[in-house]
């Protein structure tokens, strides 16, 4: 993997950094069938086989399928036994995000400083070899279940990680212009927000660069409340959702029932051309939220001049918003598991950086549509 060179944008340049982070390294998903799951993202979303382990690595209590997309990498991960750690964490959870892993310079000293000020610990750093090299990873816990894993690699050649094999198939699938990951909203219980919000800034000298509340994320029926915390480079991005009150159950009070706690909400994940990428994912199979036509009939005036044309996007349902950056264009997978938990945006930044405050009644509306026909509004 290579560190990203861009300028720093400037909402980003003055937050303090004693924990430098290159980017992130994976996203490990503990799922019911880990075979099945590596088909679905690579037939539905492009990704590519990378690495595999389990029973013909010698693993006997695993099994992981990594997919790899330019610089998304995903980890698929089911249990082979009963009884397992992991299996009691699909049984309560269902299909989701565990592991969300950081890419360092040093793990050790990104786990001390972590430890110092005051997380708790996920695993002490240790050292993983094979012909090879070595890799040095570290962890810590965060909201729910979900854990930071600090993954030190500059010592390492191998297709993923020390345990694992290259993985091939004969089935051959092209990507769809996904690039790296944007960012990883979570969803947490009512009033954990801001100590949360203190954990990023404590733990990991993380900053607070924007804030929503329920005047600004809200629809008749429900509402949550925001707060998107950033890294020093603007590579690692958290926003931390949490519900508010409202007339009916929010998108936030249904996932905490079915995910049976805090945790990852949705994956955003950039493309350089949204338009292509969204019509790949749609001719695959990937359903989109989606939102009335009348939205696109004032969409000149809200965000003014746009370089895509304004019926391709009409026909995709993809949504826009500006800020004094830029403009950026969104879209939102409906959830791709059994539970109404986890889901996807795909997004396209020119410019911007924000996170579409625009756009946040319309979605709001189109998830309550969702939730209606589920009968949990």
């Amino acid at each position: 993997m290579h560190k990203q060179t861009e300028e720093i944008p400037k909402i980003y340049q003055d937050t303090p950094d004693f924990m430098p982070i290159n980017g992130t390294d994976y996203l490990e998903l503990y799922v019911s069938n880990s075979k099945q799951a590596a088909h679905f993202y690579r037939s539905a979303m492009g990704f590519k086989p990378l690495a595999y382990s389990g029973l013909e690595t010698q693993n006997r209590e695993t099994e992981s399928y990594v997919v790899v997309q330019d610089k998304i990498r995903l980890v698929l991960t089911s249990p082979l036994k009963s009884g397992s750690v992991i299996g009691k964490h699909i049984d309560k959870h269902g299909d989701g995000v565990k592991v969300t892993a950081l890419w360092v310079d040093d793990a050790s000293y990104a786990y001390q400083e972590a430890i110092k000020r005051g997380a708790k610990s996920y695993m002490e750093p240790r050292v993983e070899e094979d012909e090879h090299g070595r890799v040095v990873r570290s962890g810590i816990h965060t909201y729910g279940e979900v854990v930071h894993i600090f993954v030190e690699r500059k010592d390492y050649g191998g297709i993923f990680l020390p345990g694992y094999k290259e993985w091939s198939s004969d089935y051959e699938t092209e990507d769809v212009g996904l690039k790296f990951v944007d960012h990883m909203v979570g969803n947490v219980e009512l009033g954990m927000m801001n100590e949360w919000v203190k954990f990023y800034e404590e733990v990991m000298g993380f900053k607070q660069i924007m804030s929503f509340d329920d005047k600004d994320i809200s629809t008749e029926y429900t509402a949550l409340m925001s707060k998107v915390m950033s890294n020093g480079n603007g590579r690692i991005k958290f926003p931390i959702n949490e519900p508010a009150a409202g007339l009916k159950k929010s998108q936030v009070d249904e996932y905490l029932e079915f995910y049976e706690g805090a945790g990852v909400q949705h994956i955003a994940v950039a493309t350089d051309d949204i338009i292509s990428t969204v019509t790949q994912l749609k001719q695959r199979g990937i359903d989109f939220l989606e939102v009335p036509d009348t939205y696109y009939d004032v969409l000149n005036e809200r965000v003014g001049p746009i370089d895509e044309d304004i019926e391709k996007l009409r026909k995709l349902k993809i949504l826009v918003d500006r800020d004094d950056e830029g403009y950026l264009l969104q879209i939102f997978t409906k959830t791709v598991q059994a539970r109404p938990t986890m889901f996807f945006e795909i997004i396209q930044r020119k410019g911007a950086t924000s996170f579409g405050k625009g756009n946040f009644k319309a979605l709001f509306e189109a998830l309550e549509r969702e939730q209606e026909l589920r009968g949990t509004l």
